[in-house]
C-alpha cells in the first residue's frame, strides 16, 4: 500500500468487482473517458480474478479514502519502460459524492511520488479531452504541463473532441 494525505492506494481485489462495474457503468463518471463495451458484472469480477499482478510495466490501485475504507477510483501507471523511464497515466474517481474534495489530486500526487521515486521513471504522460475542464484543472494544478494535441481523436455524443497530451517530468510535481 502506498499513503497519502486523504487516500491510500492499494492492489485491486476480485470483491472490488461490483465497484468497478457500477463506475464503468455510469455514464456521468465515464464522460470523458474511453469507456469501451458494458461488461458483465461476472466479466469484471474474473478480469480482476485473472489480471497479473502488478510490476514495471503496469501498475494499477485502488483509491481508498483513509478515513473510512471506501474505495472510490482507480489510478494507473501503464506501459512504462524501463529503458526510457516514461509511463502513461490514468485516473478516475468512481464515487461521486467524493469529487471536488482533494481526493483526485491526491492520489495524483501520491501515485506520481510512487512512479519517481519507487520505479525510479523520469516523465510520467497521460491525455485528456479539453473539454474535460475539471481534469484538466486537476493536471496542471499537480504540476503537468501541456505538451501537444491531438485533433478529433475522441468521440461522444456523435461529436468529435480533441485531446491535450501533457507530461509532469522528475521534480515538477507540486506538492
Amino acid at each position: 500500500m502506498v499513503s497519502g494525505e486523504l487516500v491510500k492506494l492499494r492492489a485491486l481485489e476480485p470483491s472490488d468487482a461490483g465497484a468497478v462495474w457500477r463506475w464503468q457503468g455510469d455514464p456521468e463518471v465515464m464522460r470523458w473517458m474511453n469507456d469501451g463495451y458494458a461488461q458483465s458484472l461476472a466479466a469484471v469480477g474474473k478480469r480482476l480474478e485473472e489480471r497479473p499482478r502488478n510490476a514495471y510495466g503496469e501498475v494499477l490501485y485502488g483509491i481508498e479514502v483513509l478515513a473510512d475504507a471506501a474505495l472510490i477510483g482507480l489510478v494507473r501507471l501503464r506501459d512504462a519502460e524501463p529503458e526510457t523511464g516514461c509511463a502513461e497515466l490514468d485516473i478516475y474517481i468512481g464515487e461521486k459524492e467524493y469529487w471536488g474534495r482533494g481526493y483526485a489530486t491526491d492520489a495524483m500526487r501520491t501515485m506520481c511520488r510512487y512512479g519517481f521515486e519507487k520505479m525510479r521513471l523520469h516523465k510520467i504522460s497521460l491525455t485528456v479531452v479539453t473539454e474535460n475542464h475539471a481534469a484538466h484543472h486537476l493536471y496542471r494544478k499537480v504540476g503537468f504541463t501541456e505538451e501537444g494535441r491531438l485533433r478529433q481523436v475522441f468521440r461522444r455524443d456523435g461529436r468529435w473532441y480533441d485531446m491535450f497530451t501533457m507530461g509532469l517530468l522528475e521534480g515538477e510535481l507540486r506538492t
